[in-house]
């Protein structure tokens, strides 16, 4: 999160989102001077904090913007509060209703906070039906506020699907989330929208998300060998398997046992056996050329060669979606990170404090060796 954030804000973002209030301290300890959202409510008792932090927090209905308003008077930070209205206008998640909208800003008002901004989410960006009655709700909300005298200096609605689709107002902010992995939302393919249907510079976007790993073991087994816990692979020849160091504990699931491919010398070979908490097995039998050895490299997510796995791939073969694929990575694994000018920096696990990379910009990332998975 941290060095991402900080080549976002260095790329001239306006500001930042995220889920929690963890998240955000976290960026703020970092170093992170740009506005920050927190998407989803936080505790009454986080207000001072947040206040203190310069971290926006959102308000939903009445009851919740009370106890926060409440804490926030009680600890002297009120003036120092920046609060964004969410309007349910119909994702069913979240928000105050539109006929309360007038009500919840004039508490905030009243109360001696600032209303930071008003925005809603999309259901189903590519369903014009539901997509209209959702800017419609979020319109009628944007009226009522305005008819009632409450100036409102910022409104977002757009996520990544609605930027593609250019079918939402842009407002005064749009909210980038897959597409900051250089990824085009399932759901837009799934409804027959393609790359020739999106504004052309979606062509653009690459993916910039891989997953590596080199084996721990190389190994012939006989014919009949079972492979892994409760194996439900057996060799069905003599084989030769790869171990790779990355398991469920790692983001890469167990209902991908038997599922799922990996690429080496640009040539995909089979996953094998139950995933474990922290291996998976290749089948390495059939790829060309010399025999596969510790010193190859296995590429589970990315291009390697010719050849790509796709998070979009990975999501259909575990019925899910690429947002759980590429956000589902454990902290364990090393990040490398790559900038056009080569490596950027690596932040393993536990990071070490003596050995730094510094990026174009001039931020620091650690950085150590380790023999694990990135």
């Amino acid at each position: 999160m941290v060095p991402v954030a900080r080549t976002l804000e260095a790329a001239g973002a306006d500001g930042l989102s995220v889920a929690t209030l963890d998240e955000a301290i976290a960026l703020r300890d970092a170093g992170i001077v740009a506005p920050i959202l927190v998407l989803y409510p936080v505790p009454a008792a986080a207000a001072a904090e947040a206040a203190r932090r310069s971290i926006r927090v959102v308000a939903g209905g009445p009851a919740g913007v009370d106890a926060l308003l409440a804490e926030a008077s009680r600890t002297g930070v009120i003036r120092d509060l920046e609060v964004e209205l969410e309007v349910e206008t119909g994702l069913g998640r979240g928000g105050a209703p539109v006929d309360a909208v007038v009500d919840v800003a004039r508490r905030i008002e009243t109360a001696g906070a600032r209303l930071g901004g008003v925005w809603s989410h999309l259901q189903e960006a590519e369903i014009a039906s539901i997509t209209t009655d959702q800017v419609a709700q979020f319109e009628a909300a944007l009226a009522r506020l305005a008819d009632a005298g409450v100036v409102v200096p910022r409104r977002h609605l757009a996520a990544s699907a609605a930027i593609l689709l250019g079918n939402v107002p842009r407002y005064d902010a749009v909210r980038p989330g897959l597409m900051t992995y250089g990824l085009i939302p399932d759901e837009l393919a799934t409804a027959g929208i393609g790359l020739d249907d999106l504004p052309p510079d979606a062509r653009e976007l690459r993916p910039v998300m891989s997953l590596h790993a080199r084996p721990v073991r190389v190994a012939d087994l006989a014919e009949g060998h079972g492979v892994s816990y409760g194996p439900t692979w057996r060799a069905p020849r003599d084989s030769r398997i790869a171990t790779l160091p990355l398991g469920y504990g790692d983001g890469w699931p167990r209902n991908l046992s038997n599922r799922a491919e990996a690429l080496v010398r640009g040539v995909r070979v089979p996953l094998v056996g139950n995933v474990a908490m922290d291996a998976v097995m290749a089948d390495v039998t059939d790829v060309p050329g010399a025999a596969v050895t510790t010193a190859d490299e296995f590429v589970l997510l990315g291009r390697q060669g010719d050849d790509e796995i796709p998070a979009a791939e990975l999501a259909r073969s575990r019925t899910t979606n690429s947002w759980e694929v590429v956000t589902g990575m454990s902290t364990r694994l090393t990040r490398v990170y790559h900038a056009p000018a080569g490596l950027a920096g690596m932040r393993p696990l536990v990071p070490t404090e003596d050995l730094w990379l510094e990026s174009n910009s001039g931020t620091g990332t650690s950085a150590t060796w380790r023999s694990t998975p990135s």
